[in-house]
């Protein structure tokens, strides 16, 4: 039975096909070699044949330090992520009641999210009959978006969802 790495990546003398394409270290293709002609021209080396399609046909296997290949492929994929950029949603909660001070005590944290790069999904829940009266909701949420305008743009635009409005603004993109 033949070992597998964990990354599904054949190794040295894991690798049991008859005939192998083989691509030298310095990325030069050397033609079809038996998998032991070519296995022992990479141990002369000092190196290891690692099977890069086994898609193929035959096999392509390629002569390589594998611990550097793996230690160069982990870095590539941890500067991938640290140029990543993320965001957290921050939520707000708004009613068609709500006082002008507690309105501007939320529009206020909301600007603060805002401005630490987060984006803000403000949600209006009717209760009761409120329902009745859709149009105060959307009054009230694009009062609020008129608060942020200058911090942030909408990303998904006041909509209603059952007896909730549902309302996305994002940070303006920093320049």
């Amino acid at each position: 039975m033949f070992f597998i790495k964990s990354n599904g990546i054949q190794l040295n003398e894991d690798i049991r096909d008859n005939q192998v394409r083989l691509i030298g270290s310095d990325g030069v293709q050397l033609g079809i070699y038996s998998a032991k002609d070519a296995l022992s021209l990479a141990n002369g080396k000092g190196l290891d044949l690692v099977k890069i399609a086994p898609m193929a046909n035959p096999p392509v296997c390629k002569i390589m330090d594998y611990s550097k290949y793996c230690f160069e492929q982990a870095k590539r994929e941890k500067e991938a992520k640290k140029n990543q950029k993320t965001f957290s949603v921050k939520e707000i909660q708004l009613s068609i009641r709500i006082e002008t001070n507690d309105f501007n005590t939320k529009l206020n944290h909301a600007l603060k999210f805002l401005k630490g790069g987060d984006k803000v999904k403000v949600s209006l829940r009717f209760r009761g009959r409120e329902i009745t009266r859709p149009e105060l909701g959307l009054e009230m949420m694009k009062r609020f978006s008129d608060g942020c305008e200058e911090l942030a743009v909408i990303e998904k635009q006041a909509k209603l969802d059952g007896r909730n409005i549902i309302m996305v603004l994002a940070p303006k993109a920093s320049k």
